[in-house]
């Protein structure tokens, strides 16, 4: 298998791990806010969205045909009487009124359950509201079978009381939210169906469908704040103080308001406590509007939250996470808008749950990026230490890749190659020779990577570095000239020492040549197959300098292009000529270092030694 291959197979493998890395984080994350979803974690957060869409919405046009007659401080006032006092002969009397004054209907929103301490208030109050008819009377109060004792001691009579008169009684109890915030009302309790659903029916003479839901609950659609719908005092009725035309074929729904009567509660309309018998006006209009305000689907909310939910991971198979993000944010800002363009239509969406799914898959692709990334910039690492130095592997791990493309840069370039190699090695055993040339190329590339080179290339026994690049570097000549000293005065001899060793009788030498300009510095190749390399006029005029040693009597040879960019102290060169080289019409001037022993011309061709 080539090593193209091999490395095109590696890149599989690590694009497939990312991609299953995605989607299990994508479908565990989902799977877990759709468990949290199904347990109620998150109906408080959810309420809460809902009370903000209806103040988005703002206040719609009151209903005009719902009067509320409240039994308010001004009214405890005015009949110089406190509530719990006042005889069922006051309700009788309003009722009296609101019939004279042509009233539709009457939601009364008071228990009458308990008999009256005189049997006359009861039956004043059961002929007005026979004479008001239809009354609706609620209660709370409610046996196992749904039946209640508003005008009856027992279930059956309260039934065929209500039933002469043509009233009826429904289940004034309205579901609490988190924080006591009423928002619903519930199709029936107890067997008893709501208030609001009985009046609903009695009074538009159409039945209001139960609608199937998880919960039996539905929205109640508030018109607005408190005090949206018209408001009057008990008193001013009980008065006969109110312009008839004010109450003439309105639905009259009479309850408390006054806040000692501690019958106040917040809403998902805002602005406040709203009086239970506003409550009770707004849950009325919604249930005679077929309860306009609903609840998505289970289905269609369960799809929300999958779509939301794996949005980010799919999108981070294309692109990276963090250049998803942006798009992540327009599909929140855009489903936020969606849902209060449906709440306004008339479907409560789920914005919780699908957000919260975007946002833990966004993170966890994130996560997943950062894993994978960790686990190629490790690899990157592993894999460029052992040919730049430390700068280079940082540069190329903080890049995250490696990637076509180059720049250009002024640099110094080495060649360097062992002489006599090739014939020395005839005489050995394959595994020999490995083990010698693996030597002789670690001890020249600690050289080079001490010095801050890069190492581009192994060629056999000769090596090309390039020295500023691809990390820019002020004294990269110095560094250069350096690395070929220690090769030579120091590595050199301990390869040969270490030869010896190994009982062979040898003595290498090298030909260095360095030459310094501008360099294309970067990577080829393709992107399934790449080599970071230098190339240009500068690489092959090092190239050329380097065999241009062998049979010269020198091991280094210098342009003089890189003696006039050291930085430091170029006393330590000589001129040695005027040379020319192969491909360039200009003579080179070449330098070599002051104090080098010349080796022979000629038995630097010959085969450096033989295994004892």
């Amino acid at each position: 298998m080539t090593v193209s291959k091999q490395r095109g197979e590696r890149w599989q493998r690590r694009h497939r791990l990312k991609i299953v890395l995605l989607l299990s984080c994508g479908v565990l994350l989902t799977a877990l806010v759709l468990a949290v979803q199904h347990f109620g974690a998150l109906d408080r957060p959810e309420f809460d969205t809902v009370d903000a869409r209806f103040s988005v919405r703002g206040a719609d046009t009151p209903p005009r045909d719902i009067v509320i007659v409240a039994i308010d401080a001004t009214s405890f006032v005015e009949l110089d009487l406190r509530f719990q006092d006042w005889p069922r002969t006051f309700h009788a009397r309003v009722l009296r009124n609101l019939e004279r004054a042509g009233a539709r209907a009457v939601i009364y929103d008071v228990e009458f359950v308990d008999p009256a301490a005189e049997d006359s208030d009861d039956i004043a109050l059961y002929e007005a509201a026979g004479a008001a008819r239809p009354v609706l009377f609620a209660t709370t109060e409610v046996d196992k079978e749904g039946g209640t004792g508003v005008f009856g001691g027992d279930a059956a009579t309260s039934a065929e009381n209500l039933r002469a008169i043509g009233a009826g009684v429904g289940q004034a109890q309205l579901p609490n939210d988190s924080g006591g915030v009423i928002r619903r009302v519930s199709y029936s309790i107890d067997r008893l169906r709501a208030l609001s659903v009985v009046a609903a029916e009695r009074i538009e003479r159409k039945p209001v469908p139960r609608r199937p839901a998880s919960d039996g609950t539905e929205w109640i659609d508030y018109a607005g704040p408190p005090g949206t719908i018209e408001t009057v005092s008990f008193s001013r009725v009980y008065d006969n103080k109110i312009d008839a035309d004010r109450l003439r074929g309105k639905v009259i729904v009479v309850g408390p308001t006054a806040p000692s009567l501690q019958d106040v509660s917040p809403t998902s309309a805002g602005g406040g406590q709203m009086p239970g018998a506003e409550i009770q006006a707004n849950a009325f209009d919604t249930a005679r509007r077929g309860f306009p305000l609903r609840s998505a689907s289970s289905a269609l909310d369960t799809l929300l939250i999958v779509v939301m939910g794996m949005l980010a991971p799919l999108l981070s198979l294309r692109l990276s996470p963090l250049r998803a993000l942006p798009i992540v944010g327009v599909a929140a800002a855009g489903f936020a808008v969606a849902a209060q363009l449906a709440f306004q239509s008339g479907t409560v969406l789920l914005v919780v749950a699908p957000l919260l799914a975007l946002v833990l898959t966004s993170v966890g692709s994130l996560a997943v990026d950062f894993f994978t990334e960790t686990r190629e910039r490790q690899r990157l690492r592993a894999t460029f230490s052992r040919f730049v130095p430390e700068a280079v592997v940082e540069q190329v791990v903080e890049r995250g890749d490696a990637r076509l493309g180059g720049e250009r840069l002024v640099s110094t370039v080495l060649f360097c190659d062992l002489r006599g190699f090739t014939s020395f090695a005839e005489s050995l055993q394959a595994e020999q020779v490995i083990e010698l040339l693996n030597h002789y190329l670690g001890e020249m590339s600690d050289a080079i990577l001490n010095h801050g080179g890069t190492l581009v290339a192994y060629m056999g026994d000769g090596i090309m570095a390039v020295f500023g690049a691809p990390i820019e570097l002020e004294d990269h000549a110095d560094r250069a000239l350096a690395a070929a000293r220690e090769m030579l005065g120091v590595r050199l001899p301990r390869f040969n020492a270490w030869i010896s060793e190994q009982g062979m009788q040898g003595d290498f030498m090298m030909g260095i040549g360095l030459n310094s300009g501008p360099v294309m510095s970067g990577n080829v190749g393709s992107e399934r197959r790449m080599e970071y390399t230098a190339v240009g006029d500068t690489t092959n005029t090092a190239a050329r300098l380097e065999g241009m040693t062998k049979g010269s009597g020198h091991q280094l040879f210098v342009a003089d292009s890189t003696r006039s960019m050291l930085t430091g102290d170029a006393s330590g060169l000589v001129h040695h000529g005027d040379m020319p080289v192969r491909g360039r019409e200009a003579l080179l001037t070449v330098w070599v270092p002051e104090r080098e022993d010349p080796a022979d011309p000629e038995a630097a061709e010959q085969p450096a030694g033989s295994v004892s």
